[in-house]
């Protein structure tokens, strides 16, 4: 059977690829039917319905499986390590680092979901959902946090490069 043949990294690959094209489907499909405006606001709504799912199952599968709560940076920085090497595919071309106490930094190359909205000529109007699902992760695992710079629209339409920072807070 083709399953046992695969090699861990492409059946993750496979399984990335179609999850995402699935994703990237479904938003082409509400801006058909719906425009920019609700899509947006589907998208984000679905990310935030999906996020909690995500966040379990990558905590049951991981060290984190019997914490209640992430207690600290470390841990923290372990989960976010754990979730993107399962949930990120080679095509997605950006990093995440964790360059001091309390931030994890992110810089998007060559944005998928921006490249998208390209092609369908909305990159202006499109409201990252990529950020938003980190954000949404870090909300489920109970750590407060902002976002610098502020997210409103795609930062590569906005200000030409995808960068920034979760400063995030123990409390």
């Amino acid at each position: 059977m083709l399953i046992d043949e695969l090699t861990q990294q492409e059946l993750r690959d496979l399984l990335v690829k179609n999850w995402m094209a699935h994703d990237g489907s479904w938003f082409l499909n509400c801006y058909l039917r719906l425009g920019i405006d609700e899509a947006n606001k589907l998208n984000k709504a679905a990310i935030k319905t999906l996020a909690p799912m995500e966040v379990k199952r990558v905590k049951n599968l991981s060290q984190f499986r019997d914490k209640k709560k992430l207690e600290n940076y470390e841990e923290v920085k372990e989960f976010m390590k754990d979730a993107f090497s399962v949930l990120k595919g080679d095509f997605m071309d950006f990093t995440i680092s964790f360059p001091e106490e309390n931030c994890i930094h992110w810089e998007m190359n060559r944005c998928f979901a921006y490249e998208g909205m390209k092609r369908l000529g909305v990159q202006e109007q499109y409201e990252c959902g990529v950020i938003y699902r980190v954000s949404r992760w870090l909300k489920e695992l109970g750590i407060k946090h902002k976002i610098k710079p502020r997210i409103k629209k795609c930062l590569l339409n906005t200000q030409g490069k995808c960068e920034g920072d979760f400063l995030i807070r123990f409390y």
